[in-house]
């Protein structure tokens, strides 16, 4: 885990971790990615909104190894990167919450944050050194909605079940978690829960970007928004310079004000 001193909320860090810069994307004719900037700063949560199309799946995509790119750089900790596929992303500290949580509701908690990274010793399974680490893990992040880490999935709500996917993310010293879409389909006891969860998360030093149409949600916990329009950046400005209308502005036509996409771009889109 991090242990980068927290910042004061909406405070500007120095250095990002990730930058993606003049990123490209195109599949066939299709151009799907112009020219992105996207930066992913330590102790921010970092939202990236935008609406369906506007390439926000692709860009999580190739930030994940999932999607390699056209052109652009990758740059990590100040170093540009090569990037092959997801275990080298993994490798670096980077991890990815998918809106499909990808949790085994036949495994209990323990077995599921360790699925597929299983802890060994003497050629066997190391049982209690999985079920202690999981339990650490999830009292740092100060979880206290999960009774036992030997329930199952079957058995959490929406929240608990986004806790552990989230837990389980951060459980191999993550330096950057990218969270998809995190409280949809969940009622309002839950959200609290996650958006508490995703507040510490930053606060513990992580990079923390968030996928969310919930605006909300959105202004609730971001230190940064990151509106994408169109495959391009429109905007990419602190949270508290910004106002809901202004975002949806940003979103739906990429301008507002004097902030967004020149008219000349947009109009050639």
């Amino acid at each position: 885990m991090t242990s980068s001193m927290p910042l004061e909320y909406g405070e500007q860090p120095a250095v990002p971790i990730l930058q993606l810069r003049g990123v490209n994307k195109s599949f066939g004719v299709v151009h799907v990615l112009h020219d992105v900037d996207f930066a992913v700063y330590p102790g921010q949560v970092t939202a990236l909104v935008g609406d369906n199309g506007a390439g926000k799946s692709t860009l999580v995509k190739v930030i994940a190894g999932i999607y390699g790119r056209d052109s652009g750089d990758y740059v990590f900790e100040g170093a540009p990167v090569h990037v092959h596929g997801p275990r080298d992303v993994a490798a670096l500290g980077i991890e990815v919450v998918y809106q499909d949580l990808a949790l085994c509701d036949n495994l209990d908690i323990v077995d599921n944050m360790f699925l597929g990274r299983e802890l060994r010793k003497g050629g066997v399974l190391d049982d209690n050194a999985m079920e202690e680490k999981a339990r650490e893990t999830l009292a740092s992040l100060s979880v206290r909605t999960v009774k036992s880490v030997r329930q199952s999935v079957a058995s959490l709500s929406g929240g608990q079940r986004q806790t552990v996917a989230i837990a389980k993310a951060v459980l191999w010293n993550s330096k950057i978690v990218l969270l998809d879409e995190p409280t949809a389909a969940l009622g309002v006891a839950q959200t609290r829960q996650v958006l508490d969860l995703v507040r510490r998360l930053a606060d513990r030093g992580l990079g923390v970007v968030l996928i969310s149409h919930n605006m909300n949600d959105v202004f609730e916990v971001a230190d940064r928004i990151t509106a994408l329009y169109l495959g391009r950046v429109a905007a990419d400005v602190p949270a508290r310079d910004l106002t809901h209308s202004q975002v949806v502005e940003l979103i739906t036509a990429g301008r507002s004000g004097d902030l967004g996409i020149r008219e000349a771009a947009t109009a050639t889109i």
